[in-house]
């Protein structure tokens, strides 16, 4: 009885497979559908060529219909290219799809360089003829052209402007005794794992309406505030008087890591007006480093948004550090500051803050950690300051009181009209960084007297 039930089972399944084959329909009226009519590309960079992205191609008829040709509108000429069961091709013909199934088509857009600096439009189409049907579904990607460099050392000073983008593959470096200047608006993309190293010097300059952008290459809307998309930007030992000044430093591992003290007398690294975010572990690493950083807005970090160990002399005025994460996970403050690191020898520290904001989730938001013999020296005035540790007490700083954020969430850190921080701040008109810096805020607004705390001068 078990083996007369196996039998008829196989006879109406090779039944049924006879007739799904053979039940392929003409019907002029058995048309397709498709996942969308317009498959669109963010911005594809010259010869560097898109992500594939895929589209579904349906048969909502009960029959099997043959797709007598698929192809490209654009022919060989085109500027994309199609992956249909797993084969590139350009033209497929007697493509069948079951009755009520689907197939997936993936293209792939990749745009010849030209002498165009502004971005263009490609367009194309994928055609389908199927029992005389024409149905066709839209191709469009923004091209750009763009310098690219791979794994290039910079071994005379050279300045960039913002014609087109610079990508860096692998990583560009600045030799010793080497300037590299970027202009205002000049944008530095750079590709997975890839980085940049300053033993020279790095003059980064851009204006409140034109910064310096530093970021990840990939111009797809999802990967827009995405951490860890390159490396970050690394000041040697023999780097000195670099400056990065209304610039943009996002989506990196670390944003940018010093480590070693100025072999001068002046400041390794100086950070101005610049937004430093969505950092997979830091916004800026220090290792007995020299940093002088005014008006800068630091958020978003896996861990740290500022970590400087095995000492190191830190000069910080008006900047905000705002410890909210919406993707990262962090346990650890978002200041830390160290004698001695893992690693690192123990080194003197000291450290000046004066009108800034170090607020976030964490209920410990600052910490200064001693570990060794070394002599760590701080001055801090006219802070806010989440913290429960009492040593920060006086000296003008405000514990544990809200900053009033217009909405941290959304990383919105400008401030309320009844913030606790308006008209807070130290004066800093004596200060040498006055004139060049602290005399307006990170919106390039004036910055008048008692000031706001933080980056930003509520007017």
């Amino acid at each position: 009885m078990r083996l007369s039930h196996l039998f008829f089972a196989f006879l109406f399944l090779a039944f049924t497979a006879c007739r799904k084959s053979e039940g392929i329909t003409t019907d002029a009226k058995a048309k397709l559908s498709f996942s969308t009519d317009t498959l669109l590309f963010d911005t594809v960079f010259t010869a560097a060529g898109s992500t594939n992205k895929r589209i579904r191609v349906y048969n909502p008829n009960v029959k099997t219909v043959n797709i007598s040709e698929i192809k490209l509108g654009g022919g060989a000429g085109s500027n994309f290219s199609l992956i249909i069961n797993g084969q590139s091709v350009n033209q497929k013909s007697n493509l069948q799809i079951d009755g009520k199934d689907s197939i997936s088509i993936y293209v792939k857009a990749t745009i010849d360089a030209n002498n165009q600096t502004e971005p263009f439009i490609a367009q194309d189409s994928i055609v389908f003829n199927t029992n005389g049907n024409r149905q066709s579904v839209a191709l469009i990607a923004y091209g750009q052209n763009a310098v690219f460099l791979n794994n290039q050392t910079i071994t005379s000073n050279t300045t960039w402007n913002s014609a087109l983008p610079y990508i860096i593959y692998k990583s560009v470096t600045v030799a010793p005794q080497t300037t590299l200047t970027i202009l205002p608006g000049t944008k530095v993309l750079f590709h997975e794992n890839s980085g940049m190293n300053i033993k020279g010097k790095l003059l980064a300059t851009g204006t409140a309406t034109n910064p310096v952008l530093f970021s990840g290459d990939r111009m797809e809307g999802m990967y827009a505030e995405e951490p860890g998309q390159w490396h970050g930007i690394h000041f040697y030992s023999s780097s000195s008087n670099s400056k990065l000044h209304y610039t943009q430093i996002k989506n990196a591992v670390i944003g940018v890591t010093v480590d070693s003290l100025s072999t001068n007398n002046t400041p390794k690294l100086v950070l101005t007006n610049s937004i430093i975010k969505n950092m997979t572990i830091a916004g800026l690493a220090g290792y007995n480093a020299e940093l002088d950083a005014f008006n800068n807005l630091f958020y978003n970090a896996g861990q740290y948004l500022l970590y400087g160990v095995s000492g190191g002399r830190y000069n910080l005025k008006q900047n905000t550090f705002a410890g909210y994460n919406t993707k990262l996970s962090r346990r650890t403050p978002c200041l830390y500051f160290s004698d001695a690191g893992s690693g690192y020898p123990s080194k003197n520290l000291k450290i000046l803050l004066v009108n800034n904001i170090i607020w976030g989730s964490l209920t410990e938001e600052f910490l200064v950690d001693k570990k060794s013999t070394a002599a760590i020296e701080t001055e801090l005035s006219n802070n806010a300051i989440k913290t429960m540790l009492k040593t920060y007490e006086g000296s003008f700083n405000l514990l544990n009181i809200d900053p009033g954020f217009i909405d941290p969430i959304k990383y919105n850190f400008l401030l309320q009209n009844n913030s606790a921080v308006l008209h807070k701040g130290r004066d800093l008109s004596a200060d040498p960084a006055f004139n060049l810096f602290l005399n307006k805020d990170l919106n390039n607004g004036p910055r008048t007297f008692p000031s706001e705390l933080g980056c930003y001068q509520h007017n």
